[in-house]
């Protein structure tokens, strides 16, 4: 099957203050195939937000590309859709209204009663029948990233960018938007690129987890294939010895590379006790 996001030798840096340069990412190759499910998992400020920011068209590379469905990403688009961890909802509309925002401006092909259809099914489909006329400070934070998250499946994106999209919400309702949004992207073919902290949600979500080292210059250390069949069931995978194993493998590398980070630190800005 042939690639639905390239990205090909991508490099970013960032200009200081002080007229240095960070190097912040280099080369990055990454092929995703359709309807693929994939995880971008590492410390923090290894680069994995820039690197979704860029295939999001939100930053440019320093060099190299990226291409989704055959088509040079240059600047943002309606064909790929960022989910953030803040919701980034207007607090004076309704949920109605927070998703009709976007499909009334980018379907203005249809007719105003496929785009009423088009909202309501969206926000059936993620629970908030029941909840479509009350505003953002009305609703739960798993009720806003509900609302999220059905704005931007409502546009029928090629591709959908997530920014670490449950990190601020508790435990339960984390764990029960996670098998939502696994069965929605599994049920509608959706393509997918997910930035996670969580090695349990990258196993649960994805068919595969990319292993991104510290920056400065954060390559791709190791791509790491899930072989779980969808619909997962998250209590059966974690009975798995599979799982425990591809968990151990994650959680291994980024306590390597918490090590490194430690070291590099010692070097850089030596203890008192040292000097």
């Amino acid at each position: 099957m042939s690639s639905f996001v390239e990205i090909r030798g991508v490099a970013k840096e960032f200009k200081l203050a002080n007229g240095s340069k960070n190097l912040v990412l280099k080369n990055i190759d990454l092929e995703i195939r359709p309807g693929e499910f994939v995880s971008l998992i590492g410390h923090s400020g290894c680069g994995k937000s820039t690197l979704l920011n860029i295939v999001a068209g939100l930053d440019k590379p320093t060099q190299g590309y990226v291409q989704v469905d055959g088509q040079l990403i240059l600047r943002p688009g309606s064909d790929r859709m960022m989910v953030f961890q803040n919701y980034s909802l207007l607090p004076w509309l309704s949920a109605w209204d927070n998703v009709a925002l976007a499909v009334n401006k980018v379907m203005r092909h249809k007719s105003k009663k496929e785009r009423h259809q088009l909202i309501a099914h969206t926000l059936e489909m993620v629970g908030l029948k029941d909840a479509i006329h009350k505003k953002p400070t009305q609703l739960s934070g798993g009720m806003k990233q509900r609302v999220a998250l059905a704005r931007a499946l409502a546009i029928k994106p090629k591709l959908l960018l997530l920014d670490e999209p449950f990190g601020a919400l508790d435990a339960l309702t984390r764990s029960n938007l996670q098998t939502e949004l696994m069965y929605i992207c599994n049920a509608n073919n959706i393509t997918a690129i997910m930035v996670t902290h969580d090695v349990d949600e990258a196993l649960l979500l994805s068919n595969r987890v990319v292993m991104l080292k510290n920056s400065p210059g954060a390559t791709i250390e190791q791509i790491l294939a899930v072989p779980f069949p969808y619909p997962r069931r998250p209590v059966e995978m974690m009975d798995s010895s599979n799982y425990h194993h591809l968990h151990h493998q994650l959680m291994q590398f980024l306590h390597q590379q918490q090590q490194v980070k430690y070291i590099e630190s010692q070097i850089v800005q030596p203890s008192p006790e040292a000097i």
